[in-house]
């Protein structure tokens, strides 16, 4: 299987699409490992801040905090998206996303917007950069993990892998636009490649058991540059049927944040 088809292609409007939605195609490409009709979260994560950036754009403002709640199964075909602000600011807004599916709502994206002020003086060494991409080993998908979104990306792994058990660190960049013709922003990747903290961090086999992520919060204290997102992953998986997955993210820059991601954990 090559993965040529973006994760996304924009759809005519209709005269029944609410005010300001967007109605997308999603591709064969935003397959998940876990499904073979559900999504990985990691398209519709880009799609929402793709979404978040472009509702009332600010030049200066900046996305800050980014929060994505998975509502239930994303599935494959057609879906809408919508955005607004929910709390306007003169230097703190808050904006809101949502992905709908048949009218229901699958995921929803919370993004507070901060306003952009100089502070290099005060900046603070944000710890040490991952190896560079070209350190890094392309390997192939292992077995039971289905195909689609995990090909939609160039993997290279500087330690651990997908089929393996324990921390990991890669570093991975888009194959494939969000949506057609149409170049991804950084924060865009960032979102994209963040989503996989759990699968580089896992603790558990894939085939044996579900540790399936609720939702991605990402931090940062500085934009994301580029097309390279390294992650710096671990999880640990609790007694009774709880997870986290944690990573330090990176562009070839260095470190630009943080994500974090509840699990809910239970054998196949």
């Amino acid at each position: 299987m090559t993965v040529t088809d973006p994760f996304f292609r924009l759809l005519p409007p209709t005269a029944d699409d609410p005010p300001g939605a967007q109605r997308v195609l999603a591709t064969p490409s935003t397959a998940g490992p876990w499904f073979p009709d559900a999504q990985h979260m990691g398209p519709p994560s880009a799609l929402l801040v793709r979404a978040l950036e472009r509702c009332d754009p600010r030049p200066e403002m900046l996305l800050s905090r980014l929060t994505v709640e998975v509502l239930g199964r994303v599935p494959m075909g057609e879906l809408t998206v919508t955005a607004r602000v929910e709390r306007a600011g003169r230097t703190i807004e808050l904006v809101v996303a949502e992905l709908a599916a048949s009218g229901r709502a699958v995921a929803r994206a919370v993004g507070w917007r901060l306003a952009a002020t100089d502070t290099a003086a005060a900046a603070t060494p944000p710890g040490p950069s991952l190896p560079p991409p070209t350190e890094g080993r392309e390997l192939p998908p292992p077995a039971g993990w289905l195909r689609g979104y995990i090909e939609a990306l160039e993997w290279r792994w500087l330690a651990g892998h997908l089929g393996e058990s324990g921390p990991g660190r890669a570093w991975a960049r888009l194959r494939v636009p969000v949506v057609d013709d149409e170049e991804p922003t950084p924060w865009q990747r960032l979102a994209a490649v963040a989503d996989s903290t759990n699968g580089a961090a896992a603790r558990l086999d894939l085939n044996a058991w579900l540790f399936v992520n609720t939702d991605l919060t990402l931090h940062v204290h500085r934009a994301p540059e580029g097309e390279w997102i390294g992650l710096d992953a671990d999880s640990v998986v609790g007694p009774h049927g709880q997870g986290t997955a944690f990573s330090v993210l990176h562009d070839t820059a260095g470190p630009v944040g943080r994500a974090a991601q509840a699990l809910t954990v239970r054998p196949r």
